[in-house]
């Protein structure tokens, strides 16, 4: 079991029934969003592979509830070798990452079919597939890199008492954060709003959230 900071532990218990509530919300939500976005499924993989070949799909291990890792997918949007590129062949690319929050703006290894799928958030669509098996949810804290939470804890030291409430739940396709207004929210705000939303576990806030996203990504047009 996580040990919660003192400061953010419940008030009062969680009721029993939220797990229940929130992974029924979880499936209807992205089973039918499945369906209703059907035709992206056979249009944007032809898409890529005839903007930059295969891989149709990008991988990548990030950390769930607990502390356990899973792969997160969603369709590629940058080029084929983008990770080798960053951690292998240039550093100051590299740098320039994690001073921005593991952030790069103008990323250079963005294809331009990426541009976008990312300003549609089309290529967060396979993120459905992690919610179905249990990974991730609709609506919940970012799905961090372990390697990103531990550096960035260590880089703002206030955000440390709020990894483990991050971590007690799982992480969400969209959330508090993504809905706040604000399009560029750095880390130790970020962190603070996924704790405190893990603290609450309200279902009408994860409906409220889901209802609120589809302007927040209006709003990054």
């Amino acid at each position: 079991m996580l040990e919660l900071p003192s400061d953010l532990r419940f008030s009062k218990l969680v009721p029993m029934n939220y797990q229940q509530q929130k992974r029924i919300l979880d499936i209807v939500v992205s089973l039918g969003l499945i369906l209703a976005f059907l035709p992206f499924w056979i249009v944007v993989p032809i898409l890529i592979y005839l903007d930059s070949g295969f891989p149709i799909f990008f991988k990548h291990k990030r950390v769930g509830q607990n502390g356990e890792e899973f792969f997160l997918y969603k369709f590629r949007s940058m080029i084929p070798n983008a990770d080798e590129i960053l951690h292998k062949k240039n550093k100051k690319l590299l740098k320039q990452f994690k001073e921005g929050d593991w952030k790069i703006e103008n990323d250079p290894r963005i294809t331009k079919l990426g541009k976008v799928l990312r300003s549609l958030t089309i290529d967060e669509f396979p993120q459905l597939l992690n919610v179905l098996r249990g990974e991730m949810s609709m609506v919940g804290p970012r799905a961090y890199v372990m390697k990103e939470l531990d550096e960035q804890t260590q880089k703002y030291p206030s955000t440390k008492e709020y990894k483990p409430l991050i971590l007690s739940v799982k992480p969400g396709i969209t959330g508090p954060w993504q809905t706040s207004g604000r399009n560029e929210v750095p880390f130790k705000v970020r962190a603070k709003m996924d704790a405190e939303y893990a603290q609450r576990q309200s279902i009408l806030e994860d409906i409220s959230i889901l209802f609120k996203t589809p302007q927040a990504m209006i709003s990054k047009w």
